[in-house]
């Protein structure tokens, strides 16, 4: 068997070097760039209220859409739903506090799959 070649990029490297190219074609576009800055502003926002939210629940958690008006977090389960409601005003607290513009926080459960 041959050696592999050098121009050949690592395993897993194209898929990366795919996502590049397609964020790099949206970024081009007005209402796609848009898109993506809502999409990074929801990352953001979630980032940053790690702190507040219950240690059982941080790796359950996903930034959800994010608008004028309100942001969205994600999770799987029902229980998990619940638990964060009662910490909507802390995470909104968080959010404001670390710079981000008030808004109103939903949560809802994240579709299978």
């Amino acid at each position: 068997m041959a050696p592999p070649s050098s121009r050949t990029p690592p395993r897993g490297a194209t898929g990366l070097l795919a996502q590049q190219a397609v964020g790099a074609a949206l970024a081009r576009h007005d209402t796609l760039a848009g898109l993506l800055q809502r999409v990074a502003d929801s990352r953001a926002r979630l980032a940053a209220v790690q702190a507040v939210l219950p240690p059982g629940l941080r790796g359950a958690v996903e930034a959800g859409p994010l608008d004028e008006t309100e942001w969205i977090l994600l999770v799987k389960q029902a229980g998990a739903a619940a638990k964060l409601r009662q910490c909507v005003p802390q995470i909104e607290a968080a959010c404001v506090a670390a710079g981000h513009a008030p808004r109103k926080l939903r949560v809802k459960l994240s579709m299978p799959g």
